[in-house]
């Protein structure tokens, strides 16, 4: 269960949407507003996402809300009129939300979350949105990736010391299919599994690197030892003496051994190598270090005899990889006012600058599986065979959705990742996902970007 914020939300906005809130305020412009979320491309170089964030997205629209204490603090950096103030103080959202679930597979320019409600309240909560969802979902969809590209091996979060936000990133990594997380506060709070071996100082911290491991396995029932801080070789073969006595002397198992850095590869098949020739076949080979998804598909396809994945920073802030010209880093997600009921036309475009938006209450239907996607004006009639994406999260201010266990999450996403088609699964090159846009959608684009065409005269 996401924790409830501590505190009010309502000053997690960036300065322009308080500043647009008080135009709005001053000249009476609050009529009712839809506005889309929606990433213009997927990250990573990849055809898909895989949505997530939906749980902390509602806790922020249920905490917002400005205190005294915040009241006062607008007051004292801002000449905003004190009439103002007293409506942000009786902020309450009314509105609707619309989203797909949690462990959705989306496409770009599909909106993810559809928001309605008074102009204010739905400009308001633009920032606080767009974290939740588009941090929780790049890394959800990079933690699907790893997965996939492991093939049935574990790949375990080690990115809390990385992340820019720690619980969204270890919910995300969880919910994308990691099987477990570093970040025992993160462990703690979401009920995960957690992982970990020994660092390298507790290796330096002893005379020698024998005396450092025995001590582990003394002290540890079920261990693992790190083998890159001086000598691979070296190591692995006085890993292997320790292991048995530990088991002799102790019943202590070697679940596992962790390389960290060096050539991977080579490293990997001679300590394979040397634990089963030592009767350790149970213990694990695993491996860490500026590792994503493409390093390790390099891996697996060359041979390397490797369990397990330790992914830190590349998938706690989501990274792209220079290497293989994947873009990361961020989402990249947007929300953009698609229709507003003042005025005599309530399509809403933008057009300038190469970056145009389609007008619209537009909701998202998937035909098939995975013969393609139609986005379509919620005023045109459902397609036949088409599962509507977008469902109610919060209906007139109040939260509706259901909301599962971050376990139950990761079951739904993992199947639905498996479920999508290799061709648009792959990791370099992924055929283009099909995503169609209605008549009705495409007549509505045409006819009020005619309206905003330079020359143009309003009748």
């Amino acid at each position: 269960m996401w924790p409830e914020p501590r505190a009010s939300t309502g000053l997690l906005v960036d300065l322009y949407h308080l500043d647009a809130a008080y135009v709005s305020w001053r000249t009476g412009q609050n009529a009712a507003a839809t506005f889309d979320l929606y990433t213009r491309a997927a990250p990573f170089g990849g055809a898909y996402l895989l949505t997530a964030g939906l749980e902390p997205a509602l806790a922020f629209v249920r905490a917002f809300r400005y205190t005294e204490d915040d009241l006062a603090y607008l007051a004292r950096v801002k000449a905003y009129a004190p009439a103002f103030l007293d409506e942000l103080r009786r902020f309450q959202f009314t509105g609707e939300l619309l989203a797909m679930p949690e462990g959705t597979i989306a496409f770009a320019d599909e909106p993810l979350v559809r928001v309605t409600a008074p102009f204010r309240e739905a400009l308001l909560l633009e920032s606080g949105l767009l974290r939740a969802i588009g941090v929780s979902t790049l890394i959800a969809t990079k933690a699907a990736r790893l997965v996939d590209a492991a093939a049935g091996r574990e790949v375990a979060d080690f990115g809390f010391r990385r992340a820019h936000d720690p619980y969204l990133a270890a919910r995300a990594a969880i919910i994308g299919g990691c099987a477990s997380t570093s970040f025992v506060a993160g462990a703690k709070v979401f009920d995960l599994p957690t992982a970990g071996t020994i660092p390298h100082a507790l290796v330096q911290a002893f005379a020698t690197e024998e005396d450092a491991f025995r001590a582990v396995a003394e002290t540890l029932d079920r261990y693992s030892l790190l083998l890159d801080t001086y000598d691979v070789p070296t190591a692995i073969a006085t890993a292997a003496v320790v292991a048995r006595d530990a088991k002799a002397r102790f019943g202590h198992e070697l679940v596992a051994v962790r390389l960290d850095s060096g050539d991977l590869l080579a490293d990997s098949i001679h300590v394979r190598r040397v634990l089963d020739v030592a009767g350790l076949r149970e213990t694990k080979v695993l491996v860490s270090g500026d590792i994503d998804e493409f390093r390790i598909a390099d891996l697996l396809a060359a041979g390397a005899p490797i369990a397990g994945f330790g992914v830190g920073g590349n998938l706690a802030v989501g990274l792209g990889t220079v290497a293989s010209g994947a873009v990361g880093g961020v989402l990249g997600a947007v929300y953009k006012l698609a229709w507003y009921e003042g005025g005599d036309d309530p399509a809403r475009i933008k057009l300038a600058g190469g970056k145009t938006t389609w007008p619209g209450r537009k909701v998202v239907y998937r035909c098939g599986e995975f013969a393609e996607d139609l986005i379509q004006l919620d005023s045109e009639p459902e397609p036949a065979g088409g599962r509507p994406l977008l469902e109610p999260a919060i209906r007139a201010g109040a939260v509706i959705a259901d909301v599962p266990s971050v376990h139950d999450l990761q079951t739904r996403a993992v199947a639905n990742v498996r479920a999508l088609p290799e061709r648009y699964r792959a990791l370099r090159d992924p055929a283009p996902y099909p995503v169609r846009r209605s008549q009705g959608l495409l007549e509505l684009r045409e006819r009020v970007s005619q309206q905003h065409a330079p020359g143009h005269v309003a009748r």
